[in-house]
């Protein structure tokens, strides 16, 4: 079967959730629980859910902590073959708290020992990328390991579609993201990126300064999340610029919601869908996940009843 090689790293997620209105410096009662999560990870699975082929290509530690997120990837369809197993720190730990309408409210990140993966690159990464119908690149995952991703997917002409984590990367070298695609990130990691914030910006206003950044960057093609907002976009390369709303949906939990625009997005865009479609589509599957407590949407058949366009897309074979 054909896939998209999905790179980057694992994080377990530690979500809190208050049972009342949220109180910054106080105690809130509440439920805590644990959830397979990773920028990387979440759109791996979510690309599995909704039929498409993909290896990811990460670590996890030889643990049963370990042994449980790579089966719940195998569930969901995704290739394992390519996680390199470590004794220690190959998955990441994220501590998250919601407040009482499911919005992040703050948040503490510890990330992996990206060592494994480095050198499980400079043994496969050749064979991965040559077999694959394109590239889903964590690109804050390392420098190293980012430059050796663009370097041997222009050696086979496949594209890379570039996803952020900690911005770190990006910020020191984002003439990066000229070798991408398409680049697809959030109103406030754009604004980082772009120097401009907003974060509270009007969609049209969003999408002019999305343009001029990516221009001046010289980014082929962007996509700029709004969250309730929707989504704006810009291809340099077919001069189409454009405003999707938001899908209306029960907010349960919005964590992982950019990731399951990412995957549908970038499912569409592989699979020759045009820009706005990919949009449409990733919207769509945003509104799906945000409307469970999972950071990745669950295996759906419905999302191939969305309309003509999806099933067009996401009709998978081998």
């Amino acid at each position: 079967m054909d896939y998209i090689a999905v790179i980057g790293a694992v994080f377990m997620d530690i979500k809190g959730v208050p049972f009342g209105k949220y109180d910054s410096r106080g105690t809130n009662l509440g439920k805590i629980g644990f959830h397979h999560g990773g920028v990387s990870r979440n759109i791996a699975e979510n690309l599995g859910n909704i039929g498409l082929g993909v290896k990811f290509v990460s670590m996890a530690d030889k643990t049963p902590m370990g042994d449980e997120v790579l089966g719940r990837l195998q569930s969901a369809g995704v290739d394992t073959s390519c996680v390199a197993r470590t004794d220690s720190g190959g998955i990441g730990m994220w501590l998250a708290v919601l407040d009482e309408t499911g919005d992040l409210a703050g948040s503490i990140s510890q990330p992996p020992d990206m060592t494994a993966l480095s050198g499980l690159f400079d043994d496969k990464g050749d064979e991965i990328i040559r077999n694959s119908v394109g590239v889903a690149l964590e690109i804050d995952i390392s420098r190293d390991i980012s430059e050796k991703v663009f370097r041997t997917a222009e050696k086979y002409g496949k594209k890379v579609y570039a996803m952020v984590g900690n911005m770190g990367v990006i910020l020191s070298c984002p003439e990066l993201l000229e070798k991408t695609d398409c680049f697809i990130c959030n109103e406030i990691e754009a604004g980082r990126l772009f120097g401009e914030n907003m974060e509270y910006m009007p969609p049209k206003k969003v999408l002019k300064a999305a343009r001029a950044g990516a221009e001046r960057l010289r980014i082929p093609a962007v996509i700029v999340t709004l969250g309730a907002g929707g989504a704006v976009y810009y291809d340099a390369r077919e001069n189409t610029e454009g405003i999707e709303k938001a899908q209306p949906a029960r907010i349960v939990d919005t964590t992982g919601a950019g990731d399951a625009f990412f995957a549908a997005a970038v499912g569409s865009l592989i699979r020759g869908g045009s820009i706005d479609k990919a949009v449409r589509a990733g919207t769509r599957l945003a509104a799906m996940t945000i409307s469970s407590m999972e950071s990745s949407c669950p295996k759906t058949d419905s999302f191939f009843s969305g309309g003509q366009d999806e099933r067009d897309i996401y009709n998978h074979s081998s």
